[in-house]
């Protein structure tokens, strides 16, 4: 995948999360923005992953653990949902965590306890964003 194709993704993810948001409003469970964005997502032709496992590599072995992603959209985009009144550095170190132990280039931290996805929505990139080709 090139930049622009990753960056186009992560548009239209954040399109569609802001579409859950306007139909539901703020103030229900993360549980159930996520499945309905992962509806949403399915709905428009992406290939959408829940409660995905993270593995851990750890002194040359693969430790199973109990981190979950909340979506991985086109095995491309990590999206962590929140519904919680204001977004917490742990939040942010959270995705990063998944971003770097799964080799993605792009994560979306989506909190839907607000008015406003777009102003409290945070797009992440990491080193693997930036091995990506550019386009043309």
């Amino acid at each position: 995948m090139t930049k622009r194709e990753v960056t186009q993704l992560s548009y239209e993810v954040t399109g569609s999360a802001i579409k859950v948001h306007k139909e539901l409003g703020p103030g229900l469970l993360e549980s159930v923005y996520e499945k309905c964005l992962k509806f949403e997502l399915e709905l428009n032709g992406y290939d959408v992953k829940q409660q995905l496992n993270i593995p851990v590599k750890y002194s040359g072995a693969t430790i199973e653990t109990d981190l979950k992603l909340d979506l991985l959209v086109n095995n491309t985009i990590i999206v962590e949902l929140k519904a919680v009144e204001r977004l917490l550095p742990v939040h942010e170190a959270q995705i990063l965590t998944y971003m770097k132990l799964l080799g993605k280039p792009q994560g979306l931290l989506i909190n839907f306890f607000t008015n406003n996805i777009s102003s409290s929505m945070k797009p992440f990139v990491n080193d693997f964003f930036t091995e990506l080709p550019d386009d043309g």
